[in-house]
Formats: structure tokens, C-alpha cells, sequence
């Protein structure tokens, strides 16, 4: 019997002794290493069995952008602290080239990560690519639109908050000419144009919108230029797709108005800013960790909204009156109700051609996959 005791004893101790190696060993792999010009960072959570289940971010920008992954690394950090088991792995700056993006993707997905979440249109075909390498990781793909079992795709309906944004440009403007900053010619970003034009010409029939093209998500150098000329054009009211506020910054320098991006922008350009787009992913973050830990993920296509709580308008500036914002909250919840769809017919295009007949609506998939100006935009769509 003592001789038992002893045994078990020494059992309990030789445990005790693997499982503080077997900790240590987490901890020292739980950060990411640097893939080209990119950085990376880990945050680990603890659950109350030790476990942690590893997901990864891909992001096109850095996390100081001020925008687009500035907000989807505030929804990582709502992951964490939602899901204390959750270890994030990030890795800012990644080139939407499929060299670039597949190696990386690839390498977090070698390193255990369960749920790869890559946040850029540009990485829709690497996500794909690596998936197949990979069935038993789940890929997330934002802003695409191709799926596979194990590679799902999440979106949100930008075009809504942007129509309320060109009703308040729409009630601002003493010139009628809006100027608009834009990336790359991409349905998300063509509709977003199309939903501010159709918002301000709501409130204000002679609305014009100057486009400009950049060709990059983050440029600010670029930006600035852009939105220069578009002042220089007579725009007084400048808005963006972009995910840093330069642009804003540029309307602010002018003594104009401005609308920013992604995210609440009010400190870059105080005198400029009325308003800005948000996103909330940290809602649908946590909702796909808890699917892929329970078993239920399934490689859906999402689309929310505001009606869904991942859309939103960032605090009305106090340069707008009250009685616009009584009028944008009063069609927020329109839009909310189904009562106002911002692609309600009848729609033309810059020629004069019926898009969306008189009684109909645009389906997600017309959304999707928009490749045209309405009326009232001046400017062109590149080819790809």
C-alpha cells in the first residue's frame, strides 16, 4: 500500500512537470513570425482547461490605418475578450499579390491556426487556393464572393450606411459637385459610389459625383493628390473608399467638408469631418469561432446590415444640422424596416439605360456583382 502511494505520487508529480513544459512550449510558439514585409502580433486567452483555439488574421493595411483594419482588428479584440480560449495570430501589410498571400495564409494555416480570416478582396483567389491544401481549416474570405466546403465568404452592406452618408453630403453642399476617392473598380466599391449618388440626389436632384481612381487601398500620399484635384474641380464635400484619412485631411486643409471611412475619423480632420461609414466585425467574428468550436460552421456567404448590427454611421459631426440628422436617423430605420432599399427601381445608368425597372429592388447578387455608375456620376469604370 505504501508503495502505491509512492507510485501515484510520483505520477502526480511527473504530470505536473509535463504539463508546466507543455505550457511553456504554447507560450514560446504562440507569436507569429514576420513574413516578408509584414509584421505580426499574438494574443493568447486562457480558458479554464488551458485550451486555446488559434485564430488568424490576414490584413492588407496596417493596424494604425485609422479605417478598414484598424476596425477589423477592433473586432478581433472583441473576439478575444468574448472568447477567453481564443489565441489571435495577425499579420499586417500583406500585398494582394497570390505570391504574397498564399504564402502567407499558408504559413498560418502549417501553424495550427483552426479559422484563417483574410480581410481583402485581393486575397479571394490565394484564400481559395490554399484551402485545398487545407480541408480541415476553416478560411474566411471578406468582401468576395467564392466559396468552397471548407472556404466561406462575409460581407456587409457598406452601400447602406453610404446612401445615408450622401443624403447628409446631398444637404451640405453649396456646389452640387461631391468628389469622390476610390480604389479599384470592384462591385463593392461601384455600388458604394452608386449609393451615395442616389442618396444625395434623394435630398438634392442636382447632384453631380467627380470620381477619382487610385488604384490602392492605402496611399496617403496618392489620396491626398486625388482629392486635391477633385477639390480643384469644385467639389466641396470629399468623400472616400479608402482605408486612411488622408482625403478627409485634404478637405479639412481646403476650409471644405468631408466624410471619412471604416471608421470614426473625427480626430484627423475636426474641422472637415461630418461623418464616417462604420463596420462592427467583431459580431461576426465571434459567431463563426463559436460555429467552428461547436461544430455547426458551414461555408455560408453572409451579408449584413445595419438591421444585423454590423453597419453603422459613426456620430454625426455638430457641423450638420439637426434637422439632417433627424432626417438620416428617420431613414436608418427605413432601411432597417425593409421600408427603403437603397436600389429600388427605377435606376439608371450614366447612358440613360434602365438598370433596375420602376417596382423592382436589386437582388444580393446584383449587388454583388455591380459594374456600373447611375446617373449623375461622372467618371469612368476601369477595365480589369
Amino acid at each position: 500500500m505504501h508503495n502505491r502511494k509512492q507510485f501515484f505520487c510520483f505520477l502526480s508529480c511527473l504530470w505536473l512537470l509535463m504539463a508546466l513544459v507543455l505550457g511553456a512550449c504554447g507560450d514560446a510558439t504562440s507569436t507569429s513570425v514576420p513574413v516578408a514585409t509584414s509584421a505580426s502580433a499574438a494574443t493568447a486567452g486562457v480558458a479554464s482547461n488551458g485550451a486555446k483555439f488559434k485564430v488568424a488574421f490576414v490584413y492588407v493595411g496596417p493596424v494604425t490605418d485609422g479605417g478598414w483594419t484598424y476596425e477589423h482588428d477592433l473586432g478581433r479584440q472583441y473576439l478575444v475578450k468574448t472568447l477567453p480560449n481564443v489565441e489571435t495570430t495577425i499579420v499586417e501589410n500583406v500585398p494582394e499579390t497570390a505570391a504574397d498571400a498564399e504564402k502567407v495564409i499558408t504559413d498560418l494555416a502549417q501553424k495550427g491556426n483552426k479559422i484563417i480570416f483574410t480581410t481583402s478582396f485581393g486575397y479571394m483567389d490565394p484564400t481559395i487556393n490554399v484551402a485545398k491544401k487545407f480541408p480541415n481549416v476553416y478560411f474566411e474570405h471578406a468582401t468576395g464572393y467564392k466559396t468552397a466546403p471548407n472556404v466561406a465568404t462575409y460581407q456587409v452592406r457598406q452601400y447602406q450606411a453610404r446612401y445615408l452618408a450622401g443624403i447628409i453630403a446631398g444637404k451640405m453642399t453649396k456646389t452640387n459637385i461631391l468628389g469622390y476617392v476610390v480604389p479599384f473598380p470592384i462591385p463593392e466599391v461601384i455600388g458604394g459610389v452608386d449609393a451615395v449618388t442616389l442618396g444625395a440626389q434623394s435630398v438634392n436632384p442636382n447632384i453631380k459625383v467627380k470620381v477619382v481612381w487610385v488604384n490602392s487601398w492605402y496611399d496617403p500620399a496618392t489620396e491626398t493628390a486625388a482629392a486635391q484635384s477633385l477639390l480643384n474641380a469644385g467639389a466641396d464635400i470629399i468623400l472616400q473608399h479608402q482605408d486612411s484619412p488622408a482625403a478627409l485631411q485634404a478637405a479639412d486643409k481646403a476650409g471644405k467638408f468631408g466624410i471619412g471611412n471604416d471608421a470614426p475619423m473625427d480626430n484627423y480632420a475636426p474641422k472637415a469631418y461630418l461623418t464616417s461609414p462604420t463596420w462592427n466585425w467583431g459580431l461576426y467574428y465571434v459567431d463563426r469561432v463559436k460555429a467552428a468550436l461547436n461544430g455547426t460552421w458551414k461555408p455560408d456567404q453572409y451579408f449584413g446590415g445595419f438591421k444585423e448590427g454590423v453597419v453603422d454611421l459613426a456620430p454625426i459631426s455638430a457641423l450638420v444640422p439637426n434637422d439632417v440628422k433627424d432626417l438620416v436617423a428617420t431613414k436608418k430605420k427605413a432601411l432597417i424596416s425593409g421600408e427603403l432599399d437603397v436600389y429600388a427601381g427605377p435606376i439608371k445608368d450614366q447612358s440613360g439605360n434602365i438598370k433596375i425597372p420602376a417596382g423592382s429592388r436589386a437582388s444580393d447578387q446584383d449587388i454583388l456583382a455591380m459594374n456600373y455608375f447611375v446617373q449623375g456620376v461622372e467618371g469612368t469604370i476601369p477595365k480589369q
